[in-house]
């Protein structure tokens, strides 16, 4: 009889047992949970702050208003696929399979999505030349 097989003592050999890694994570929503609550706010709140921008160059004009608008442009698009990216970052840690041998990267998955957000949200205003 080999090293993994397990006997029930009827003979049939029996049922493997299930390896630890494979066990089913009864804690697997909580990281994706907790970061949904974080993240999807500071999304948001990123997304509000960056569509009020424009209003910081509402009296600018000529040189100035060409250089602000040239820079908004550029970090507008920064912005939504920063979000985006922090989005699907998000989906993914739901959607790994509920086993223990993915909680490391659930959980590292639900820790980049904030973390993507606050990453995105500083590019952005570094990219804008403010007046």
């Amino acid at each position: 009889m080999s090293e993994n097989s397990h006997d029930d003592g009827t003979g049939t050999g029996g049922t493997p047992a299930t390896a630890p890694a494979h066990a089913p994570d009864r804690r697997a929503w909580v990281a994706p949970l907790i970061s949904t609550v974080v993240t999807l706010p500071l999304g948001l709140i990123a997304l509000f702050i960056g569509g009020l921008t424009p209003m910081a160059c509402d009296s600018c004009d000529g040189a100035a208003a060409d250089r602000f608008d040239a820079s908004f442009t550029t970090a507008w698009t920064v912005l939504w696929i920063g979000l985006l990216v922090a989005l699907a970052v998000l989906i993914t840690s739901w959607a790994l399979p509920h086993q223990l041998r993915f909680a490391a990267r659930r959980v590292g998955l639900a820790l980049a999505a904030p973390a993507t957000v606050v990453v995105t949200f500083v590019a952005f205003m570094a990219l804008v030349d403010w007046p």
